[in-house]
């Protein structure tokens, strides 16, 4: 099962013509679902990616996809829920873990979002955002040179990527160096991230 579909927003109604001659595709009913999502109608999304679903229990994609309808839908613990199963059924599956370990950190359990971010890692070495959040998470535990450690191993990987700056400076902030962390800030700003007003008032003196 591919994690995104071939086809753009406006296929929606072929995706549709189609699954009237095979109503029990999976494969066409998930493409459906990435297409619907595209094209902004999450109510309808997710009725197609729980009827992947009802057809095929174990497509691990699926359920990241109905993880995500439910992060927008602000249900954290639907979210947790949908990627734990995710990861469940394929738990080499490297995405699942990064979005459990983002989840445990919007709800602040650090510790718990080292452990599902570092899996994440151990299957996909190249998953910038997990790095990222990685090191956010150490910075929550007390950790800043952890932090700095990961987020420079996300711009190895993608040297343009902002939240990775963004999380340098606050990490040298934290080690009470503004000076550094202004220069990380500044990349940021390039990328065009956008940081949060209160460090830009805190960083203000210092330049």
């Amino acid at each position: 099962m591919k994690q995104r579909a071939d086809y753009g927003p406006k296929s929606v109604d072929a995706l549709k013509a189609a699954l009237q001659d095979n109503p029990d595709s999976a494969a066409l009913l998930y493409n459906l679902g990435v297409s619907l999502v595209a094209d902004r109608n999450l109510t309808e999304a997710k009725k197609a990616f729980e009827e992947v679903l009802a057809l095929e229990p174990n497509i691990a994609e699926a359920y990241v996809q109905l993880g995500g309808l439910a992060m927008h839908e602000g249900d954290l613990d639907e979210c947790l829920k949908m990627n734990k199963k995710a990861a469940e059924v394929r738990p080499r599956f490297a995405v699942p873990w990064g979005n459990i370990g983002f989840v445990h950190m919007q709800q602040q359990n650090p510790d718990k979002a080292v452990k599902a971010l570092k899996k994440a890692l151990s299957f996909d070495p190249q998953f910038i955002q997990a790095h990222t959040t990685l090191g956010s998470a150490y910075l929550a535990l007390g950790d800043p040179d952890g932090c700095i450690m990961q987020c420079s191993k996300a711009l190895e990987i993608e040297p343009m990527f902002g939240p990775a700056y963004n999380n340098i400076g606050l990490a040298y902030l934290d080690k009470g160096e503004p000076k550094k962390a202004i220069m990380y800030f500044d990349k940021a700003l390039e990328t065009g991230f956008e940081i949060e007003a209160q460090v830009l008032e805190e960083i203000k003196q210092y330049r």
